[in-house]
């Protein structure tokens, strides 16, 4: 059987090619999920965090998006701007902090900017906001 792989390889060159980016693609995220130096924690994991660690809690979110709704004592700094207020929460560079956004994309950026920006016990909350009001946690809307 792998006697005809090269045959085939060569008369499906788009399938090959296909075949190749996707398994590029793979190795590319599981290598930055192995190399990241943040954690990313599931809703319940993250108010464990948040409660017995004392953790900031950082909301990276659009001003839009957090009038309608936040988690409490959550502050915010939307991630456009969070590299130039970075001094704002630089005091707890050595403390928890926990970030999310909508659905935990934006959230991992925040989180690597932090890492990068020498934070050193960064989470990033998983499937953000979302995923918080799906395992039934409280969101504050004022």
């Amino acid at each position: 059987m792998l006697e005809r792989l090269p045959e085939f390889l060569g008369n499906h060159p788009i399938l090959s090619g296909a075949l190749v980016a996707i398994i590029a693609l793979i190795l590319y995220t599981e290598f930055q999920r192995l190399t990241r130096k943040y954690r990313a924690l599931p809703p319940a994991e993250a108010v464990r965090v948040m409660n017995q660690e004392g953790a900031l809690v950082l909301d990276v979110r659009e001003d839009n998006e957090f009038t309608g709704g936040r988690i409490g004592g959550a502050r915010h700094i939307p991630l456009g701007v969070l590299k130039q207020r970075v001094k704002d929460i630089e005091r707890f560079k050595e403390s928890p902090v926990v970030v999310y956004c909508r659905t935990g994309a934006r959230s991992a950026v925040a989180a690597s900017q932090l890492v990068a920006a020498g934070f050193t016990d960064v989470t990033n909350l998983q499937g953000g906001l979302q995923a918080w009001q799906s395992a039934g946690l409280p969101v504050k809307k004022k």
